[in-house]
């Protein structure tokens, strides 16, 4: 029996009159040609596959429900899980539960808590605190204090110490003296290690102001003195919008660095000065649910995977103040699920 191939257009290609070598070339090249085209499509597959989801993964910032979780802990959280969010940064306390019981009522109401802002405090219990954290599941920190005198973690980053705030003045800002706390902050990276935790740093916008000098700043300095194998950036996405930091070049500018997003919107960002100082900018920004502001989740979340990203959680500042937490939580979600959709 003749086998015939169409070769560009009608023209056909009776095989059989090939000599044997050339036929079995050719053969080898449809193969060849066919197992890439296979290969391809199982590539293709793959990565739809193991590409992820990241409305499966939605976090809540606990201090975004503050006022009714001081008012009831775990009813606020089993409201927060019933919202569809599956993990949680605790912000302000575990509820007076020790680590497993804490972890105990995660894991039936199927939170995982990947992150805290609650953060261990450097004292002679610091082990046994960052022990308890890998019971509960958490998998990055901040450490409060310091042995040496360096601050520990970073949600208060650039922040001036209470007695200069209240004179309306900042404590100078120098490169060095950031790059003594980053030495302090990859220490304590050290020690959680050992406990399979890594350190977090958090910005606010004071982050972005230049140091000394003018030429760099505190976030900067921090990203360059910090180990990744030790450290993480939780970058406050709200926040660094509110400072004027393009997000996107902030991920191409240093890529992989962002293991942790802060998502919040805010609108007025368009709106503000160039002339406007860091701490106007935030006063002057309005904090909403997510989707409800300026800041393009879409396009950001695209650029995930340059950024490094690992998990995120939403967080709004004031949601209390916008009439209802859990309502503004709600909002959230459903923005978000929408925009990742």
């Amino acid at each position: 029996m003749a086998i015939a191939i169409a070769v560009e257009g009608n023209a056909m290609t009776d095989i059989n009159s090939a000599p044997g070598q050339g036929r079995r070339a050719f053969f080898k090249e449809l193969a060849g040609a066919g197992g890439a085209l296979l290969m391809a499509e199982q590539a293709g597959r793959l990565m739809a596959q193991t590409a992820p989801d990241w409305k499966r993964q939605i976090g809540l910032e606990t201090y975004t429900v503050r006022d009714l979780e001081a008012k009831d802990f775990e009813g606020t959280l089993a409201k927060v899980a019933e919202i569809g969010y599956k993990e949680i940064e605790p912000a302000t306390s575990y509820g007076r539960l020790d680590p497993k019981a804490f972890r105990a009522l995660m894991d039936r109401l199927g939170l995982t808590p990947v992150s805290t802002h609650v953060g261990a405090t450097d004292n002679a219990d610091l082990e046994k605190q960052l022990e308890g954290y890998q019971t509960m599941g958490i998998r990055y920190t901040e450490i409060n204090g310091g042995g040496r005198g360096g601050a520990g973690g970073g949600r208060a980053a650039g922040a001036a110490p209470a007695a200069a705030a209240a004179a309306g003045q900042r404590s100078p800002m120098t490169e060095e003296s950031v790059k003594q706390r980053a030495q302090e902050i990859n220490r304590h990276g050290e020690i959680a290690k050992k406990f399979g935790l890594k350190m977090l740093i958090h910005n606010h916008t004071g982050e972005f102001e230049l140091l000394e000098g003018g030429k760099k700043t505190q976030y900067d300095a921090l990203l360059a003195e910090t180990d990744p194998a030790l450290v993480a950036m939780q970058l406050d996405i709200g926040w660094a919008s509110v400072a004027g930091q393009n997000i996107l070049e902030m991920f191409k500018k240093s890529p992989g660095r962002f293991e942790l997003w802060h998502v919040k919107d805010a609108r007025g960002i368009k709106a503000m000065d160039a002339s406007m100082s860091l701490a106007e900018r935030q006063r002057t920004a309005y904090l909403v649910p997510v989707g409800q502001g300026e800041i393009d989740y879409k396009t950001i979340f695209a650029n995930a995977s340059l950024a490094g990203m690992k998990h995120f959680c939403v967080e709004q500042d004031n949601a209390a103040a916008w009439g209802d937490s859990m309502a503004a939580a709600q909002a959230s979600y459903q923005g978000l699920t929408k925009i990742l959709s």
